[in-house]
Formats: C-alpha cells, sequence, structure tokens
C-alpha cells in the first residue's frame, strides 16, 4: 500500500502546486515538460516461462520537466514519471501494467488459477557512468495481480552510428520477492491436483539474467522508432517450477518494434 500512496502523491502533485501558485512547489512544476507517447508491438512468450509465443501490444508512457535530451532510453523502460533530472542522473516514479493471466492464454495453464490484471508501482534511478554507458534500476510492488516486490536492473552500451541511427545492448538482471513468484509459479496442492503439475512452493530471490540489444531510427524531431531483441533465462525459484519444467521452458525470447512521439507543452 506505501507504493499506492506514493504514486497517488507523485500524480496528485501537479494539482497541489497549481493551487499554491506562490509557493516553491509550483516553481518546480511551471515551465517546460515533454510527454512521450506511443506503442509497441512485439511476439513474446504467451505467459512468463511458457515454450510457446504470443502477439502483444504495450504502451509507451513518460512525463517529465524538458531539459537536455535524455541521452539513451529503452523498450525495457516502464511507464516513468521524472522528478530529478540533471542530465547524468535521473530518477523519479515508475509503473508496469500486468495483463491477466488465465487458461485462456494456454492450455498449459489449464488447472491453475489465474492471475488477475493489474499494475506494479515503485521507483526508478538510473545513471551514466560514461557518455556511451546507461546504467538503470527499478524497485516495484505489485498491485492486485501480486503483493511481491521486483527489481530489475539494465546495463546499456549505445553508439550513435549516423545523426538519426543509435545502436545499443547490454545485460539485464532481475530478482523477485517470494509472493511475486507464488502468484506466477507457485502450484499448491489444489492446482496440482487440477492441473497434474507437481506442487511447487517457491521462495524468493534471482529471477532471471539476460541480454538485449535495439536499432533506433529518429525519423524526426519528435518521432522514434525502433527494432528490439530480447532473451532471458529464467533462473532461482522460476526455472524451479514445475510450471516451467514439466510444460515450459526457462528460455525466454521477445523481438518487435515500436513507435513513439515526444509532445512539448508548458505549464
Amino acid at each position: 500500500m506505501k507504493s499506492v500512496a506514493l504514486a497517488a502523491i507523485l500524480i496528485a502533485l501537479p494539482g497541489v502546486a497549481v493551487a499554491g501558485e506562490g509557493s516553491g512547489l509550483f516553481g518546480w512544476v511551471h515551465g517546460d515538460w515533454k510527454l512521450v507517447l506511443g506503442a509497441t508491438g512485439m511476439v513474446m512468450p504467451d505467459f512468463e516461462g511458457s515454450k510457446d509465443r504470443m502477439f502483444r501490444v504495450s504502451p509507451i508512457i513518460s512525463i517529465g520537466k524538458a531539459g537536455p535530451e535524455a541521452r539513451f532510453t529503452s523498450r525495457n523502460d516502464n511507464i516513468s514519471f521524472s522528478v530529478f533530472d540533471n542530465g547524468r542522473v535521473r530518477a523519479g516514479a515508475t509503473g508496469k501494467i500486468l495483463f491477466q493471466r488465465d487458461d485462456d492464454d494456454s492450455d498449459d495453464l489449464k488447472g491453475l488459477d489465474p492471475v488477475r490484471w493489474g499494475v506494479e508501482l515503485g521507483g526508478f534511478a538510473e545513471v551514466y557512468p560514461t557518455d556511451w554507458l546507461r546504467v538503470r534500476g527499478e524497485v516495484r510492488h505489485g498491485v492486485r495481480s501480486h503483493s511481491g516486490v521486483v527489481a530489475d536492473i539494465a546495463v546499456d552500451a549505445f553508439k550513435d552510428v549516423t545523426d538519426t541511427v543509435r545502436v545499443s545492448g547490454g545485460p539485464r538482471i532481475s530478482f523477485a520477492s517470494a509472493d511475486y513468484f507464488d502468484a506466477y509459479y507457485g502450484v499448491n496442492a489444489t492446482e496440482s491436483e487440477n492441473s497434474g503439475l507437481s506442487e511447487y512452493n517457491p521462495g524468493s530471490g534471482l529471477k532471471s539474467i539476460g541480454f538485449g540489444g535495439a536499432y533506433d531510427w529518429k525519423a524526426t524531431e519528435n518521432v522514434t522508432t525502433s527494432v528490439f531483441g530480447e532473451y532471458s533465462r529464467l533462473m532461482g525459484a522460476a526455472a524451479d517450477s514445475s510450471l516451467v519444467r514439466e510444460r515450459g521452458s526457462a528460455n525466454q525470447f521477445t523481438f518487435g518494434v515500436s513507435a513513439s512521439y515526444r509532445f512539448d507543452f508548458t505549464m
């Protein structure tokens, strides 16, 4: 619930600041802002841990105060609201939309309890140790779908091949709590009887390691498109799940395309 409260406060900040026009808070809100909207279409596993694939579309949403153009963005970056950005360090609130998971997604899920749709809310921070390297971390708490905590770290090296074309890539690592693993990978006695899978009660720890890369093209000053590919290897409690061992795969591949448009406005 702390994550929900934090997100509500951050979202409400602009309205509160406008009400107190003479305050320092209004001074922070007032100025130039940028909003990035877009969509990503990708071929990905039917569900996390599946050996089969499906096509899915997800939104791209990012808002923050205008300033020096972000040195680097990745399709792995979840919905974010920047509250601090000095060009080398950026931090703020982040969120991720979670789709419902049930046996309509795959026959491999028959007999398992559905995982409801929901969100993960939390914070992010990213830093540029050099002019060609970005390290980003996110910590998010589940709401509705699960009550666990997920932490992701991504390192990306990037190079501008031309003024409009950039290539990038680097390693990823993810951790999760037992509540997260229980929602997506646990199999209780009733589920075991209904599905035929072995019972499994996961702990917490390492979730996956992997690598991703992208080819980005800035079509115009405001429009950016991308082609990307990702590979992750499920580890720890995820890889040990009977759902993965008996019906799925620890090797997870995702690839797709994205397009986004940047809107500039003043408050």
